[in-house]
């Protein structure tokens, strides 16, 4: 969503340029804007992460609870997502304004993170049959400057890689096995989050296509793609949006951009989150 007017010069000036591969802000048509990715910030949480996108400003916070597992997948855990357009943001989500791209986010997330090679489900799962952890991932948008989507999608992956899941011990009585969850900050276990999706937008403008379009952009985007791209390039969602259409060879282009700039962007970013922690290792692309 976008507020911006634009006239009719400026959307030509955005048109021509990128017929040379060279975009208003400098990038070319398959660069990200430079990104800010923190992790740890909120204490009450068990995982957490802060990604800024130009003014795009998301936060997203993960807790974890043991539920009953859910009968028609016995042997894996569950997860669930909450997004919170924030009235500060802009004066369209007061009230009950946030709701609609809420769902929508939400939506496309499930659909992303329903791959069963997105994390690692059946490491969640404490006693099969019966036990197994639920993340809550909480999202709030605290700030929109365009490309919401795939903002979200990279701080859901950077709490996730940030999340610490309590260690729990098992004892059988003559009442059956007792679970008990450690309250020892430092007795935990992380989550593989190597094959997270992060969803990737894709805007068609003119005869051209980019990603991560600024807020001008996209007044002048009439149709995207959006897609669930892992770090191996597989497409776990895919959501198209506007009221412009698409050809074949449209879609085809858009869907091959997609999966290269996702594929660069989950490496960039793990490599950035590992850094985090400690590790030793190169930092590769335009995240810092």
């Amino acid at each position: 969503m976008t507020d911006v007017d634009l006239s009719e010069a400026e959307k030509t000036f955005i048109l021509h340029s990128m017929q040379d591969n060279f975009r208003e802000d400098g990038r070319g048509c398959e660069d990200f804007r430079h990104m800010e990715v923190e992790t740890g910030l909120i204490s009450n949480t068990n995982g957490s992460a802060r990604v800024r996108l130009a003014s795009t400003d998301i936060l997203v916070g993960v807790k974890v609870q043991l539920v009953p597992v859910d009968p028609n997948k016995p042997n894996v855990g569950r997860i669930e997502f909450f997004l919170d357009c924030s009235a500060n943001a802009t004066p369209a989500f007061e009230g009950r304004g946030g709701e609609g791209l809420a769902s929508e986010i939400t939506a496309m997330l499930t659909r992303a993170y329903s791959c069963p090679s997105a994390i690692d489900y059946p490491s969640l799962c404490v006693l099969p049959g019966q036990q197994c952890w639920l993340l809550y991932i909480d999202v709030l948008l605290l700030e929109c400057g365009g490309n919401l989507f795939d903002a979200v999608s990279i701080a859901v992956k950077s709490a996730l890689f940030n999340l610490r899941i309590p260690n729990v011990t098992m004892t059988k009585d003559e009442g059956g096995i007792e679970l008990d969850v450690s309250d020892d900050p430092f007795d935990f276990k992380r989550l593989d989050v190597a094959g997270a999706p992060i969803i990737v937008t894709v805007n068609k403008i003119g005869h051209f296509h980019v990603v991560d379009a600024s807020e001008k952009e996209e007044v002048c985007s009439l149709a995207r793609l959006m897609l669930g791209i892992t770090e191996k390039g597989t497409v776990t969602a895919m959501k198209k949006e506007g009221s412009g259409s698409l050809d074949t060879d449209s879609i085809s282009e858009m869907i091959e951009s997609a999966k290269k700039v996702g594929v660069e962007l989950n490496k960039c970013l793990l490599n950035i989150l590992m850094t985090e922690e400690g590790q030793e290792v190169k930092p590769v692309g335009f995240l810092r």
